[in-house]
């Protein structure tokens, strides 16, 4: 936890559901506040500066992916959101849009405070990797500076390609990148549809990195939806 009563932001219209995450969000020491309407709740986010916001996407006044675009244009926060659209589409909308996660109505508060609190340690750990320009997690170790990569001891070498992909991951480590947007960070805009490029490199990386590549401690799958390096 970054604080004694970490700041969490609801944006949510349904006053039964707010009741319900304020009552067991404080009972876990979160300080909590509210919203009902998307554009209230970007005026709060902006007002309280939350470490985490937990967002509806079926809100009144406007969609939640607007709600994410619209934080992501000055924060960044995580955001998670919490919806009951359950597809893959549009859980990969919110991502795309700039959500950390994505958790799907009927859920366990169990589970959320869980997610709450990776967020918050992705949080803290972006912040302290931003401040060393690297990531580093068990025996992996990348700098961002040097461009090098080591595991134990031993220094990786990587093709060109397959450094711009780790380090896409390392630079946002913690967060589920959907494959589009490590497509066009790594290959461009013209390889959105190119999903096969992710899984021959991907696979190449784990053999490189992974004590077992098909048990990965590091570079985790999201099914369906994209990639994550582990904090």
């Amino acid at each position: 936890m970054s604080g004694p009563h970490p700041v969490v932001l609801v944006i949510e219209d349904d006053p039964q559901m707010r009741r319900f995450l304020r009552t067991s969000l404080r009972s876990h020491g979160f300080q909590v506040f509210e919203a009902d309407t998307g554009s209230r709740g970007i005026i709060e986010a902006g007002l309280r500066r939350p470490e985490v916001v937990i967002l509806d996407l079926g809100l009144p006044d406007m969609d939640g992916v607007e709600v994410v675009k619209a934080l992501r244009e000055w924060t960044l926060q995580p955001i998670i959101v919490l919806s009951a659209r359950s597809t893959e589409e549009h859980k990969i909308e919110a991502l795309d849009a700039g959500a950390d996660d994505y958790l799907t109505k009927p859920f366990g508060i169990g589970e959320l405070i869980a997610r709450i609190r990776v967020a918050l340690r992705h949080s803290a750990a972006g912040a302290a990797n931003s401040a060393n320009d690297g990531y580093a997690s068990g025996g992996l170790r990348i700098d961002l500076l040097r461009r090098t990569v080591t595991v134990g001891e031993r220094e990786i070498r990587l093709t060109p390609t397959e450094y711009r992909l780790l380090a896409a991951l390392a630079r946002h480590a913690g967060k589920v990148l959907t494959h589009r947007q490590l497509l066009v960070e790594v290959w461009g805009p013209s390889h959105v549809e190119d999903s096969h490029y992710l899984r021959i490199y991907m696979s190449q990386l784990r053999r490189k990195l992974e004590a077992d590549p098909a048990r990965p401690e590091y570079l985790l799958t999201e099914s369906g939806v994209g990639y994550r390096l582990k904090i």
